[in-house]
């Protein structure tokens, strides 16, 4: 670095490859999602870098098991030995600070302020692992891959909410923590209920039991809009910070949910529009509360 660029206070050193790192996990979530990446866009700035940093890895870890990996050549025994590796490389990361895969490093800067440990991050790659070996969901094995692949994720994001900028992180109110769990559960459902067919075709999976006739589609998006219903009364008790981008996600998969409902089984991927996306986030941005579930 030059001279010049030091004596305008430009980052160097560590500070410069934790920056970089950060950099990449923002270019993740802005390639990946419109959706979160509009809500992580409303986050405060003690948040945002950190929910960005946990969106990245779990990103790329999802993309070893569904698709690019495959289509690189790789087979599912070597696709979870990628995996396996990036999980080591994960809980290294989080113990010693530094990564040279610059996504795991964000993580790991994230992981440590925030007080992430190998409990969520071991859940989350067992469940990533389950997708290169079981391909038909019953109700046991798909409560625990939706703990491990979603309710993680938002219990990540919660120690986030609370710790971000601690020098001591602490525990959430259990209340939050249920929150955190349900709304995680309620993406992803929603998820795999726009996905089913691409599910099905593509991957051979099935996480519902609807091809097996275990469960109908109507008690799947009953069950969605229950666990939307409990996780937006937790919402308010969330820092101030954080309130309206997780309103926005929140409402963003109620309005998936509604329009599922309303939708041809058999009908394209359901999307919501982008004026509707604006809408929900300027009705957020004006104060309101979540919505509730069905629309």
């Amino acid at each position: 670095m030059s001279d010049r660029a030091v004596r305008r206070g430009a980052p160097t050193g560590l500070d410069l490859y934790n920056r970089t790192a950060q950099d990449a996990a923002s270019a993740v979530i802005t390639a990946y999602s419109t959706s979160f990446g509009l809500a992580s866009r409303l986050l405060g700035p003690r948040p945002r870098p950190h929910v960005r940093n946990v969106y990245a890895l779990v990103r790329v870890a999802d993309e070893i098991v569904d698709g690019p990996a495959e289509a690189a050549g790789l087979s599912p025994g070597e696709a979870q030995t990628v995996l396996d590796e990036m999980e080591a490389e994960t809980l290294r990361a989080i113990a010693c600070g530094f990564s040279a895969n610059l996504v795991i490093h964000a993580f790991a800067l994230t992981a440590r302020e925030c007080g992430i440990g190998e409990d969520l991050v071991g859940p989350f790659f067992a469940s990533m692992r389950t997708d290169l070996s079981i391909a038909q969901h019953d109700d046991a094995s798909h409560d625990a891959y939706v703990y491990g692949s979603a309710e993680v994720v938002g219990l990540m994001c919660l120690h986030v909410f609370v710790n971000a900028g601690s020098s001591h992180p602490v525990p959430a109110d259990p209340d939050l923590v249920e929150g955190a769990r349900r709304l995680g559960a309620a993406f992803q459902d929603v998820n795999f209920l726009r996905d089913l067919d691409h599910d099905g075709a593509a991957l051979g999976r099935d996480y519902l039991g609807l091809t097996t006739g275990e469960h109908s589609r109507e008690e799947i998006l009953d069950r969605i809009d229950s666990d939307l219903s409990v996780a937006a009364a937790a919402v308010s008790r969330l820092p101030a910070d954080c309130r309206r981008a997780v309103t926005v996600a929140h409402d963003l998969f109620a309005e998936l949910s509604g329009r599922l409902r309303r939708s041809d089984p058999d009908g394209p991927r359901v999307r919501v529009p982008d004026p509707v996306k604006a809408a929900i986030a300027a009705r957020v941005l004006l104060g309101a509360s979540p919505r509730g579930a069905r629309s």
